[in-house]
């Protein structure tokens, strides 16, 4: 196995190879170890600053990686575009120097413009990690998922991974298919035909409209949520009939032939893509994958910070 990642950034899974994620892998798998200790830190990136640029809104991964920083010693900027000089008109290359000049060593962006994180690293010598570019990448997140679910079903070469819901505006779901294509799985698309982009066939995914087919295809079940905030029209008729044709139920899930693994990126609409006693039963993987998304950002900030040398 690789000692090290293959690029000095993590902009996209699609610039990741098996070998990279595999390192990444091993090295969350010993970060957990860490985090479930008495004693929770580590002082590996005791001299390096880290500075989180969040240009949307986000609570689950701005927490994730500023405890990911904290847990590995990292100094933290955390920068929030709402209460910044963006709002005077700074452009993104100014507002991102002008952090630089204070000697910060390592970025984790979200940005709503996809390609701004290709732009920057052009531009800067910092290490980026993509936290969220528009509908195009979020690599961590990606990332955790699949390490979930090897956590509980092995290998994924050659098991069927379903991803429901909202897929033509996750950027989830993209990352989510580079990962488990190169980790040698099985990936279907599910979902109203509306959202569920043209052409999706082309990256060698499957595609379906049918839940109960596709739960009775696959060994784990990945629900995204219906993302409203970025319908500029209405895909949809009613969250309600969402709900009653490609909503999954605890019902639905005991009627089938074998049982599936349930995931969520998260946050959950409860009641719309998964009831509450789907989210919070015995098949439902989601704190979980909370729980490893730490682990996961541990390991890729440290595996970052060693290519510095």
């Amino acid at each position: 196995m690789a000692k090290e990642l293959s690029t000095k950034h993590v902009l996209g899974i699609k610039y990741l190879n098996e070998s990279d994620i595999n390192l990444i892998f091993q090295t969350a798998e010993q970060f957990k170890e860490v985090i479930n200790r008495p004693i929770k830190k580590v002082p590996s990136l005791r001299d390096v600053t880290v500075a989180n640029l969040f240009f949307e809104n986000s609570t689950r991964t701005r927490i994730s990686f500023e405890l990911a920083e904290k847990r590995l010693s990292a100094d933290t900027v955390n920068f929030s575009a709402a209460s910044s000089s963006v709002k005077k008109g700074e452009t993104l290359l100014d507002t991102v120097n002008n952090i630089l000049s204070m000697k910060v060593d390592m970025v984790v962006m979200r940005h709503p413009a996809p390609g701004a994180h290709h732009f920057l690293a052009q531009h800067i010598e910092a290490n980026i990690v993509n936290a969220g570019d528009g509908t195009h990448e979020h690599p961590t997140q990606a990332l955790l998922d699949a390490f979930s679910m090897r956590e509980k079903i092995g290998d994924l070469r050659g098991k069927n991974i379903a991803i429901f819901g909202d897929i033509v505006h996750s950027r989830v779901a993209l990352s989510n298919i580079f990962c488990l294509q190169k980790l040698g799985a099985n990936v279907k698309v599910c979902g109203p035909p509306t959202l569920i982009p043209q052409h999706i066939e082309k990256l060698g995914v499957g595609v379906s409209h049918n839940v109960r087919d596709t739960l009775e295809w696959c060994d784990v079940a990945n629900v995204l949520r219906i993302q409203l905030e970025r319908q500029d029209i209405k895909f949809i008729p009613s969250l309600r009939e969402y709900s009653r044709y490609y909503g999954i139920n605890k019902k639905l899930l005991d009627s089938l032939d074998s049982e599936v693994l349930v995931m969520h990126p998260g946050p959950i609409n409860r009641g719309v893509e998964i009831t509450s006693d789907v989210a919070d039963s015995d098949q439902s993987i989601i704190l979980e994958q909370v729980e490893n998304g730490v682990a996961v950002r541990m390991a890729v900030l440290y595996l970052l910070a060693a290519k510095r040398k």
